[in-house]
């Protein structure tokens, strides 16, 4: 069983019945579920996942004037909850897995991901939070929302950075992956530095992902998940999970700087099918300031390509 799965069940059978019979005037006011860090969360746990920070469990989240009125009320009813579920035993909270489960202010928890403790509210904002952050904040299930005010929040981030930041962030990461893998790469096997020709591979390989995730409108989760989660995604997806895994695979630099050589002409092409570029040239840096330019808001639009 998934962790969300055993989540959400433990949260119907055990955690429902406690609350409505312990507190059930407050339960309106909750929304519960299980968002935020853990593999389990992206539907990606397995069994190595179950050592730490894994089991029964979900978050209640409160607004802020009801976490101080009514939060510890709430969390004794949590803490009284069986501990092992479904053939499955507790969670073993590790030395950084406080605050995952359990009762938690809402805006502390957006806080935690974003910087603020609701949506941003200025692209300026939107710019500079980690994509990743924007995965955690925006994963998992929310199993129960009455009032929606948890909801409204996440859905407001769902639907993916305002056109202009994505834009921007898509300008940088064009830069930084042409510049990594089309130029940096085959520089680097000329002078036979083979560190830095692997530096140059991972850091196109990553800028490559976020234009994938880009393009597709959602957020890169944490590498250690990237390149599984893109492999469903409609745009590039498969292609992109194809050409990561046989770059893996490969030990000749050559082969690999003709296989980043195709990735990027791909996602060139793309590019151009989705009317982001025009440009006709096979490097990525070249597409970058088209897709700028393609920005409405002046202030955004004048900051550095680059810059993303």
């Amino acid at each position: 069983m998934k962790g969300l799965e055993l989540c959400e069940q433990y949260f119907r059978q055990c955690g429902l019945p406690a609350l409505e019979a312990e507190c059930g005037q407050h339960v309106s006011k909750m929304a519960i579920g299980l968002v935020g860090d853990g593999s389990e969360c992206l539907g990606f746990d397995d069994e190595h996942s179950r050592d730490h920070d894994w089991g029964p469990g979900f978050c209640i989240w409160l607004t802020k004037e009801d976490f101080v009125e009514i939060g510890p009320e709430i969390q004794k009813v949590y803490e009284s909850l069986p501990k092992s579920f479904a053939g499955f035993e507790a969670r073993m909270t590790s030395q950084w897995g406080d605050g995952r489960v359990g009762v938690l202010e809402m805006g502390s928890f957006y806080q935690r991901y974003l910087g603020s403790p609701g949506a941003p509210e200025t692209l300026s904002q939107w710019l500079v939070i980690p994509e990743n952050a924007l995965a955690m904040a925006t994963n998992g299930k929310v199993f129960h929302d009455p009032k929606g005010s948890f909801t409204a929040i996440r859905n407001s981030l769902l639907d993916c950075y305002p056109e202009d930041v994505r834009l921007k962030k898509l300008a940088a990461q064009c830069m930084s992956a042409g510049r990594e893998g089309q130029y940096n790469y085959p520089r680097c096997l000329k002078r036979n530095e083979l560190y830095a020709a692997a530096q140059a591979e991972m850091q196109f390989l990553k800028s490559a992902l976020s234009i994938v995730f880009l393009l597709n409108k959602t957020y890169l989760p944490f590498y250690k998940w990237a390149h599984r989660a893109v492999k469903v995604l409609p745009i590039l997806g498969n292609d992109s999970y194809d050409a990561i895994a046989e770059l893996m695979e490969m030990n000749s630099p050559k082969d690999k700087e003709i296989r980043l050589e195709s990735f990027a002409k791909k996602i060139i092409a793309q590019l151009k099918e989705l009317g982001l570029s025009e440009g006709e040239s096979d490097f990525l840096p070249d597409h970058g300031p088209l897709i700028q330019e393609c920005i409405r808001d002046e202030e955004m639009r004048s900051y550095s390509v680059w810059m993303g």
